[in-house]
């Protein structure tokens, strides 16, 4: 018994020392990341139930900020809006393979998918959507017809814009032309998400904001999450983490209005934790449903989309033997939210900065493979 005694002493110190190493490394790697010039804030939150990992981090160069503060999420919003077309889906009020014209107006349809000729609007489906297999172009970041600026480039040009969705659409139907016949390519696009989120607000009769709120922010506490400009926390008076494109900062800009179904999502790490946790394990969709989302294209080099979610290869990606995968997704302002299903272990953060996503992704592959290696 004695023995028995000394060695529980032993493991449970052992145990404490090693979960202390652990978050020492990871808390100096997230130091060094941050020391780069141009990255002026971020945060860490690495969980894993099963391995007793709860390490929450936050460093900042210009104001205090908490792992409580709510941070701009990007384009994790589509995994939300996904979602939410999933609990459509698993309310049978739609399919994933329901073409789009029969839930928005034909002003909107019209000309929508015009190629070569030929109009292949009327049959883009909400899958199409969903995968980025639309053949739709990204009224973000694709170049127009005349090489007039984009919408990301008329952010700081009318910073006071308020864009409708339905602006957004016309933007792109007036401005850009399609890149493929749908199904036959893959072209990541904010467009198709936009889409996404009047077909929602039109099916369930609520604003996409409230549609979240009901559905997925109230079921899963989820109290300091909300769409930017659009609606508030349930619970979180603390305001946005600034986050900044090289030095222009844009979390106040009321052009970020362009930025919605497929973006606009303000939430904290422990909000998206729970919201990926609950995916995982069916309690927002269906279990059919989970895995119909998770019917995987080939978007680059190591990484898969579904519908609204990624699938990452981290050897494939790093040219590394690594058997780690990652599943959640990555947004344009270096924040992410992964899960890796070998290790049990869920990543969320951020670094608030337009121009280190890459960075953020080569943090979240360094993290794994010391948790890894523990």
């Amino acid at each position: 018994m004695k023995h028995l005694f000394f060695s529980l002493l032993f493991f449970i110190g052992f145990s404490a020392i090693s979960q202390q190493s652990i978050e020492t490394t990871i808390e100096e790697r997230f130091k060094t990341e941050l020391e780069k010039e141009n990255i002026k804030s971020g945060i860490l939150h690495v969980y894993s139930e099963s391995r007793d990992i709860d390490i929450q981090l936050t460093e900042s160069k210009e104001d205090t900020i908490s792992i409580n503060h709510p941070f701009y999420t990007a384009s994790i919003t589509k995994m939300f809006t996904a979602t939410a077309i999933g609990i459509l889906k698993d309310q049978n009020k739609l399919n994933f393979e329901d073409k789009i014209a029969g839930y928005l107006p034909d002003s909107l349809i019209t000309n929508l998918h015009v190629l070569g000729g030929k109009n292949y609007s009327e049959e883009l489906t909400i899958a199409n959507l969903l995968q980025h297999i639309s053949g739709l172009p990204d009224y973000f970041t694709d170049e127009t017809n005349d090489g007039s600026p984009n919408i990301i480039n008329q952010l700081l040009m009318k910073p006071n814009k308020l864009w409708s969705a339905e602006e957004l659409i016309q933007f792109s139907k007036d401005n850009m032309k399609p890149l493929f016949v749908p199904g036959e390519g893959y072209h990541y696009t904010d467009t198709e998400y936009v889409i996404l989120a009047l077909i929602i607000e039109n099916v369930s009769g609520l604003s996409l904001g409230e549609f979240f709120k009901k559905h997925i922010f109230q079921p899963l506490n989820m109290h300091s999450s909300y769409m930017n400009l659009k609606s508030k926390a349930i619970d979180n008076k603390r305001c946005i983490i600034k986050f900044y494109a090289s030095q222009y900062e844009l979390s106040t800009l009321k052009s970020l209005s362009a930025d919605w179904g497929g973006g606009g999502l303000v939430s904290t790490t422990h909000n998206l934790i729970a919201f990926l946790k609950a995916f995982n394990t069916d309690k927002i969709v269906k279990k059919e449903t989970r895995l119909a989302m998770q019917n995987w294209v080939t978007e680059t080099k190591g990484m898969e989309y579904g519908f609204g979610i990624r699938h990452v290869s981290l050897g494939e990606l790093t040219n590394t033997e690594s058997d780690l995968q990652l599943i959640g997704h990555s947004g344009s302002t270096a924040s992410f939210l992964w899960y890796c299903p070998q290790l049990d272990t869920y990543i969320s953060g951020t670094f608030n900065q337009l121009e280190v996503s890459k960075s953020a992704l080569i943090l979240v592959y360094k993290i794994l493979t010391m948790i890894e290696k523990q």
